[in-house]
């Protein structure tokens, strides 16, 4: 008898219902995404770019291709060229770097290889093309990203640890090529 009650009430129905209506009147939760956006992290892991030094404008990236080194799935690739004045290596920079973004796992570790803080990542995860060919990062887009998403970058670095946030400490960094080679050959001519 109360098998036939249970079905003559439609229990289950009611239950569904009274779960519906109490999830009806609460503040909704989903993004409508082309025009509302979320708000990420510093530890977002998106796009990666290049930074410059912020006082001289100059390219941190020495070539030393320690980022190709430590990619899981090699998707970087650093040809490295030095310049050289009275035999010794006055400067040594990446004539070509390139970044296959379809191969790249944004897994952060050639963010942590660069021993000069040149690679960063950002939050820019929009950029999606019809051709694939578009998706290989070259040296100058790389810049160009690291130009317009600047304070993102800091801010990932800083939040890994591989920055202070005092400018005193971000002009001072771990490895500066080749300011030590330049000083060595004037210091044995004055001796």
């Amino acid at each position: 008898m109360r098998k036939i009650l249970y079905n003559f009430l439609f229990v289950e129905i009611v239950k569904a219902l009274k779960l519906v209506f109490s999830h009806y009147f609460v503040k909704e939760v989903t993004l409508q995404y082309p025009h509302e956006k979320t708000a990420l992290p510093n530890t977002q892991r998106g796009a990666l770019c290049l930074l410059r030094y912020e006082e001289s404008q100059e390219e941190r990236c020495v070539g030393c291709d320690l980022c190709g080194a430590a990619c899981p799935s090699a998707c970087i690739t650093v040809v490295s060229e030095v310049d050289e004045k009275d035999g010794y290596v006055v400067r040594r920079y990446a004539s070509s770097f390139d970044i296959d973004i379809t191969k790249c796992v944004f897994c952060g570790f050639c963010v942590e290889a660069c021993p000069v803080n040149a690679l960063a990542m950002t939050k820019m995860y929009e950029y999606s093309t019809i051709n694939k060919r578009d998706l290989i990062f070259d040296k100058t887009k790389l810049y160009d990203i690291g130009e317009k998403l600047h304070r993102e970058a800091k801010g990932y670095l800083v939040a890994h640890n591989q920055e202070g946030e005092d400018e005193e400490v971000v002009s001072q960094y771990r490895y500066r090529f080749p300011s030590s080679r330049q000083e060595e050959p004037e210091q044995e001519e004055k001796k």
